[in-house]
């Protein structure tokens, strides 16, 4: 049984910053794949994020140069850094991991941007 844990969501005006962390924790021997994603109201779950092992990254094209991923692997957690946060980034955001034992997901964490 695989366990995720998400905290770090909140809100927060627009321009301010924000920091997500998802622990793993359970039998997963190695982790492959660590990510975010998000769904706000009315539109698909998509990807914010992702790190494989040897720490190259993937952005969506929408927080390219404001948020940043990194994961720390002792400890089986990955985490998100969210800079000059927009309305638009309101949603609820989803951690994401693939180990060897298979894809398992956080229960969200919700994250506003309002004034």
């Amino acid at each position: 049984q695989v366990q995720l844990v998400e905290s770090g969501g909140g809100l927060v005006q627009p321009g301010g910053s924000l920091r997500l962390s998802c622990a793993a924790s359970g039998s997963i021997f190695r982790i492959n794949v660590m990510g975010w994603y998000r769904q706000a109201p009315g539109k698909q779950r998509e990807l914010v994020a992702t790190i494989v092992s040897g720490s190259y990254t993937n952005y969506a094209d929408s927080v390219k140069g404001r948020f940043t991923i990194s994961r720390d692997n002792a400890e089986n957690t990955v985490y998100l850094r969210m800079n000059n946060l927009q309305p638009g980034d309101t949603a609820v955001y989803y951690c994401l991991i693939v180990g060897n034992t298979g894809t398992y997901w956080g229960q969200g964490t919700q994250v506003t941007v309002s004034s």
